[in-house]
């Protein structure tokens, strides 16, 4: 019997696919009337990514496939389609303003949409695409902050918004990868951007918070203040580069390397007792060694402190880094670090908490961990953007729905 016949189909799931460098995440969330249910997720490790990019279609197809297969069997749902994160050094926020002149004196919301396209109007190279336009606020007459204009008597309307690009290949690629599982494509989200929906709170975003996301091989950036992201950045470090420090410092295997980081890590050496030892296995059939913790401590804290400084360095780059008063929101897997809170409270100078999926029921008990924001929030953002008009839906997926067509003909009358 065919998979499909199997499973039943739900018009209320969405889903999410983290595609990361460590990992590739999918999570099924079911909506209620009463909220979002978590109602399966699959793993499967990643090999073929580096610094958020694909570098081997096959190996990302599979992954992939994997951890949509196991969030099938968990939620007994059929998954055709998904919103799928991205991230990675390519992708650029720029600020712009769009203005156009008020039809019959009071804003309406075809006004809206017009000053959002207005916005658009800005020099983008022809090998990037625009992933979100997002609002921040409007402008009537010179009366500035307003959040929703419509309604409102005026001849001149402004639209400010942050605009996100990306290189088109790296996009593509994703798109490719996803529709080669037989999957749509529901969306394209920035990976902190979904993040954010999972983790921080409206009173966050009106006080002014800033969203770090530590990934495997990058480091997401998100500002928001006055209820709106004002500043995005994506830094080419991540916790990987923990683990090859690790590796290379106590020379042994980087799958060892990464298990030691994970079981004994910590950002601040001061915090690891002195005569705690832990046993590091060796290369080329060497037996294992015992070592001191400290050491441990001592490679990953310069590596720690260089990635929250570059994060620091981009805050103040933006302009924005004195309208933070909710702190700072640490979060991906990196954030499990211990000490690593501590740390950015001494190098950034306020409140630094760690970000764990929120507003969620059902199996959230499962996902709940920073590691797993991005997936949740690619569910939460899903159920708040449901146009249905995604630019990527069904490409590259027309003959595989032909072909699945003609199979199913063929089940059916013989």
């Amino acid at each position: 019997m065919e998979k499909g016949e199997t499973m039943r189909r739900k018009s209320n799931v969405l889903v999410g696919i983290d595609i990361g460098t460590t990992k590739t995440a999918t999570i099924v969330g079911e909506v209620t009337e009463t909220g979002i249910d978590i109602i399966g997720m699959g793993i499967t490790p990643a090999k073929e990514l580096r610094k958020g990019g694909v570098v081997n279609i096959d190996s990302t197809v599979e992954a992939i496939k994997k951890a949509v297969e196991d969030a099938e069997h968990m939620s007994g749902c059929r998954i055709n389609s998904a919103y799928v994160g991205i991230a990675g050094p390519h992708i650029k926020g720029q600020n712009s303003l769009g203005i156009v002149a008020v039809k019959g004196r009071e804003v309406g919301e075809d006004d809206l949409q017009r000053a959002i396209e207005a916005s658009k109007a800005v020099a983008i190279p022809v090998d990037r695409e625009i992933l979100h336009t997002l609002p921040q606020n409007y402008v009537v007459d010179g009366q500035d902050g307003i959040r929703d204009p419509v309604g409102m008597s005026g001849v001149r309307l402004e639209a400010k918004v942050h605009i996100v690009t990306g290189s088109a290949a790296s996009i593509q690629n994703i798109v490719k990868s996803v529709n080669r599982v037989g999957l749509d494509i529901d969306d394209v989200v920035l990976e902190q951007l979904a993040a954010s929906e999972a983790i921080l709170s409206s009173d966050e975003k009106d006080l002014g918070v800033a969203l770090i996301d530590i990934g495997g091989s990058t480091t997401g950036i998100a500002i928001f203040a006055e209820g709106s992201i004002k500043h995005t950045a994506t830094l080419p470090v991540g916790g990987n580069f923990l683990t090859s420090d690790i590796a290379t410092g106590l020379r042994t295997p980087f799958a060892e390397a990464e298990k030691i980081k994970l079981k004994y890590g910590c950002a601040l050496t001061s915090m690891i007792p002195k005569e705690e030892t832990i046993e590091v296995p060796s290369v080329g059939g060497r037996e294992a060694r015992m070592v001191s913790r400290q050491i441990l401590g001592r490679i990953v804290e310069p590596r720690m402190d260089e990635i929250l400084n570059m994060a620091l360095k981009e805050m103040v780059r933006s302009g924005y880094e004195d309208l933070l008063a909710a702190g700072l929101v640490l979060t991906g897997g990196t954030s499990l670090l211990p000490g690593i809170n501590e740390m950015a409270e001494q190098i950034f100078d306020m409140p630094v908490r760690c970000g764990y999926p929120t507003g969620v029921g059902g199996l959230s008990d499962v996902a709940n961990s920073p590691a797993f924001a991005v997936g949740v929030g690619l569910i939460i953002y899903g159920s708040k953007n449901t146009s249905g008009d995604s630019v990527y839906r069904k490409t590259g997926n027309v003959f595989s729905e032909f072909f699945k067509t003609i199979k199913k003909w063929f089940l059916e009358f013989f």
